[in-house]
């Protein structure tokens, strides 16, 4: 971004997110679609914002969705397949999902075989798996930590498929997703190896393979080893891959601008209190994440606390340097925050949500605004006045 973001909103607080770096991510998965044929979808639940959605449209395969309202959502964006995995499948939605979604990955094999009869035949039904291979130092993250909730397991499904002819005539596809914020492809590199030395037969005899997301990348360089692993598989087993980002797309093109409503002194510290929350990024709370200035911090700073505008005592960002600390009125920016925040914002207090703006290199542009009467359509009972 050539300027700071900051200086681009009319008012706070607001979420600001930068398209020009948003589709320069989406071009190199474009580039590694088309150089290897994976085929790239975008992880709707990081941020499912239709402008998004339909922005992005052009430059992947499809979509990834994890309930019927974000299919729906995503169906709207006009093109592209739609996947969707979630433990969150309902009998009274799933022939809803089934006219959306054209692969479906059931979380455990109890779930396929209640709810994939229910299934137009045209969609490709898959299982997800549960590899037991963790690459997530915190257990929060890890989609293999004991007793998980999330996949199949890998020696309950080659049983299954090698004992019931009907699991191998409907089974379709496999998808898995082991990783979370990874750099660099080493992780799946494994999982994939586990997989074939556990599941050789299966994928000789399904269609696709989902491998998830969990991992960031900031050129075509970094996707080449997502490449190589396509290529053989497709080689190899005659696979349609898929590869679903999310963060890595959205996490590092967000913004949220805040400003400096009160500053006092409390036990020695200085004090500025934000016209945003930690509701507008929860992560900061559940995680006890601590996000970034957009600013550099100097070393020899001023320390100042920096909090938000709720009566909830942890509605803290955390303490950050200053050369001075900031006046009321201005503007304090928390940069990556693209990701996992607005989808999990809420309205505690009674404070407004962020108005949100894109940046096309260019100009702002504001996208959407929140008012009282959407506070209180959330809090007032269907049919009165």
């Amino acid at each position: 971004m050539s300027c700071r973001p900051g200086r681009l909103v009319p008012a706070t607080p607001a979420f600001l997110y930068d398209e020009s770096l948003i589709l320069r991510q989406a071009g190199r998965l474009r580039q590694a679609h088309e150089a290897s044929g994976c085929r790239m979808l975008y992880s709707v639940k990081a941020f499912p914002f239709l402008p998004l959605l339909r922005l992005l449209a052009p430059w992947l395969q499809g979509f990834s969705v994890s309930s019927l309202y974000e299919a729906k959502l995503a169906a709207e964006a006009g093109r592209g397949s739609l996947h969707i995995a979630t433990p969150g499948l309902r009998p009274d939605e799933i022939e809803e999902i089934g006219s959306l979604c054209g692969y479906v990955a059931f979380n455990s094999l109890n779930q396929f075989q209640r709810l994939q009869p229910a299934l137009p035949s045209s969609v490709r039904a898959g299982i997800r798996l549960n590899p037991k291979l963790s690459f997530a130092g915190d257990l929060r993250y890890d989609p293999c930590r004991p007793h998980s909730k999330l996949g199949a397991d890998l020696a309950e499904t080659a049983a299954l498929w090698q004992d019931h002819a009907a699991f191998r005539s409907v089974l379709k596809g496999l998808h898995v997703h082991t990783a979370f914020g990874v750099r660099g492809f080493a992780p799946l590199r494994l999982t994939v190896a586990h997989i074939e030395e556990a599941l050789a037969p299966v994928l000789q005899g399904v269609e696709w393979l989902n491998l998830g997301g969990g991992y960031v990348f900031d050129s075509a360089e970094d996707l080449a080893e997502l490449g190589e692993i396509a290529r053989r598989l497709r080689a190899n087993y005659g696979l349609e891959v898929f590869f679903e980002p999310g963060n890595a797309l959205v996490g590092r093109a967000g913004y949220l601008v805040a400003s400096v409503i009160d500053r006092f002194e409390s036990d020695g510290r200085i004090v500025a209190v934000l016209d945003t929350s930690i509701n507008h990024l929860p992560e900061v709370f559940e995680y006890q994440k601590r996000p970034e200035l957009d600013e550099p911090e100097p070393e020899q700073g001023m320390p100042v606390i920096l909090a938000g505008c709720t009566c909830l005592a942890g509605d803290v960002f955390g303490e950050f340097r200053f050369e001075r600390p900031p006046e009321l009125g201005e503007r304090v920016v928390f940069r990556h925050v693209g990701a996992y925040s607005l989808i999990k914002a809420h309205r505690f207090n009674g404070h407004n949500l962020p108005t949100i703006y894109a940046w096309d290199g260019e100009a702002v542009r504001e996208m959407k605004s929140y008012a009282y009467g959407d506070y209180r359509r959330q809090w007032t009972a269907d049919g009165s006045a």
